[in-house]
């Protein structure tokens, strides 16, 4: 079993052009149920053979899934991990059918995502001290996320190739390998363009004054080849001069967060959510938002048509004086 899930996971990279997030999550997930699957058959993980389980075992992975009390939308999840396993292992004639193509997903509950008013928003942009280089970088990081409604992913992988400022695009790869140029307003440009000219240069020179023994964090841990051979065409710099990470950019949100007093859990993606929001509150189409968010289907573009009904609803029993009676 341990050799076609390393296949698979090889396929998704080559083949899928699957983002490395997308492929760490679905190695978790099938090296968990592994872990299941031996229990069930008694035997060692690596005996087991994909030819063994059959819908039943599946079942009964679910049943367990439940009993411990994880969510419907993490057991989904982990199902379409192993359904798209099994699709691969069909093709590539290793089994004859697919067990879990016969299995339905736990029906998910309607969940909203949470975004950012737009006072909210703008405290939260605005939030960076520009007197210090990582301040103005915070600023520029903030304005390019809020303005372009890009995946952390995405906004991490930024090089300073993808922006042409003269005419205020950036340059963005997606989900499977999908490329999308997406405006950005005034006060981005303007942020970008003094973090490049004021900040960036400051960062920068740490990185190349310890080349290669690039410090990737406090503690000295060793730097990734991926840290060291890209630094210098990186648009988003660490206190190292390295590139920056997802991991910093969470703590840097929680950070203004905090600084604000916004009373929520506030993640970076919430940024994206609120992109989409505000411009659909604006008028915005939704084929023009699809375009912009870079999404393949526009049904999962129509959740923010929801979210603004939801707070239309909210402002109307907030303000009519018939609502609550």
């Amino acid at each position: 079993m341990f050799s076609y899930i390393d296949s698979f996971l090889i396929y998704l990279k080559t083949e899928k052009n699957a983002s490395p997030m997308t492929i760490e999550s679905y190695q978790k997930d099938l090296f968990l149920g592994l872990d299941f699957f031996a229990g069930q058959f008694k035997k060692a993980d690596h005996m087991l053979h994909p030819a063994e389980l059959d819908h039943r075992v599946f079942r009964s992975y679910l049943a367990f899934s439940q009993q411990k009390g994880h969510s419907r939308a993490t057991m989904a999840r982990r199902l379409a991990a192993w359904r798209s396993f099994y699709r691969y292992l069909v093709r590539e004639e290793i089994v004859t059918e697919n067990p879990v193509s016969r299995l339905s997903n736990p029906r998910l509950e309607k969940r909203l995502p949470g975004f950012l008013y737009e006072g909210e928003a703008k405290l939260l942009v605005e939030a960076p001290d520009l007197k210090s280089p990582l301040g103005i970088r915070d600023r520029a990081l903030l304005e390019t996320l809020y303005a372009g409604g890009l995946r952390i992913n995405e906004l991490v992988s930024l090089n300073l190739s993808d922006f042409d400022l003269n005419e205020g695009y950036v340059r963005v790869m997606g989900k499977r390998a999908r490329e999308r140029l997406i405006p950005l307003g005034r006060q981005a440009v303007k942020a970008l363009v003094s973090y490049l000219h004021d900040s960036r240069p400051l960062l920068l020179i740490r990185a190349v004054a310890n080349k290669p023994n690039i410090a990737a964090n406090m503690e000295n841990k060793p730097v990734t080849k991926r840290q060291s051979s890209n630094f210098e065409h990186a648009v988003f710099l660490n206190r190292w001069g390295v590139r920056l990470s997802g991991r910093g950019i969470r703590k840097m949100v929680d950070k203004y967060v905090k600084k604000v007093s916004i009373d929520r859990n506030v993640s970076p993606h919430m940024f994206r959510h609120s992109f989409a929001t505000h411009l659909i509150n604006a008028g915005a189409d939704l084929r023009s938002v699809q375009e912009l968010l870079g999404h393949a289907s526009l049904s999962s573009t129509q959740i923010y048509t929801h979210i603004t009904s939801e707070r239309l609803k909210q402002v109307y029993r907030k303000s009519h004086p018939r609502a609550e009676e």
